[in-house]
């Protein structure tokens, strides 16, 4: 039976208790629509390793992309990280991915990829958000209302206030231009190559407009891989982030309070609810 079978009849089992341990050796794995980045970190989100790349597989099944990040991670995995985070390219709810436009929707509806991951490497507990989220955990300085927009394979967003992960904003596939085209297709990769970086440039300054009067934000934040391509002056209150962002913010989603406040976790949610509650008696 094939993994994608499987996995759709399986409930995210993944132990959040053994989140509690100290998460000293980290591994950080980057899911993009163009490559698997992948490298240990310390629970303050410093690299301890290289960090290592591959192409990202096509078609990207779950059986194919799992085979894929296991070699990949391989070499770093010979001394056995304590905790393993992924950031990863759609809509993902308790360790489970419901989309994945970049990869084919047709093969994520579902999947409980931090369990098949898990189960590779010995056991070891995962978590899982979207992979804007994790850049953002990296870069934020958890004062007022921070926005996150990626520049990958497509455009990945995220929304912080004060520190706390607000619940997922998919405005990648939300329409931004007269044709009707969403953000991936306005300001993706693909775009870039067919417009060329001088039009795609103006498209990205459109779009920071539009964010800048639907968020009314206090700062955003620019990754992904096209960030670098940027040739305007950004205004004041937005800044180009690392693209190693993307591995370094595994290391806050092992830190109870962004634990706590990324909603991604229920079963850790009821036991603080529990505990506060019982505080307050």
């Amino acid at each position: 039976m094939s993994t994608t079978s499987v996995a759709k009849k399986t409930k995210s089992r993944t132990t959040i208790d053994k989140g509690a341990a100290r998460a000293e050796r980290i591994l950080a794995i980057d899911v993009g629509g163009t490559g698997l980045k992948a490298a240990i970190i310390s629970e303050e989100g410093e690299m301890k390793s290289d960090r290592l790349r591959v192409a990202t597989p096509h078609p990207a099944t779950p059986e194919v992309l799992v085979d894929t990040l296991i070699k990949l991670v391989e070499p770093l995995v010979a001394e056995p990280p304590t905790h393993i985070s992924i950031g990863f390219p759609g809509v993902v709810r308790n360790n489970v991915v419901l989309t994945a436009p970049n990869l084919g929707n047709e093969y994520w509806n579902g999947i409980p990829l931090a369990d098949l991951i898990s189960q590779r490497v010995g056991g070891v507990p995962v978590r899982m958000i979207n992979d804007a989220e994790m850049q953002g955990l990296a870069a934020i300085e958890g004062r007022g209302l921070e926005f996150v927009l990626t520049l990958g394979t497509g455009a990945g967003t995220a929304l912080f206030r004060d520190g706390e992960l607000m619940p997922h904003l998919e405005l990648a596939h939300h329409p931004v231009s007269k044709k009707g085209d969403a953000y991936d297709q306005y300001i993706g990769a693909a775009a870039r190559e067919k417009a060329g970086n001088k039009r795609w440039n103006k498209r990205v300054q459109k779009v920071i407009g539009i964010l800048s009067s639907l968020v009314n934000y206090d700062k955003l934040w620019i990754g992904g891989g096209n960030a670098a391509n940027l040739k305007f002056e950004l205004p004041p209150n937005v800044a180009v982030v690392s693209n190693a962002a993307g591995i370094e913010g595994g290391a806050k989603l092992w830190h109870p309070r962004s634990v706590r406040e990324t909603r991604q976790l229920p079963h850790f949610n009821a036991q603080h609810a529990d505990k506060e509650k019982g505080a307050q008696a």
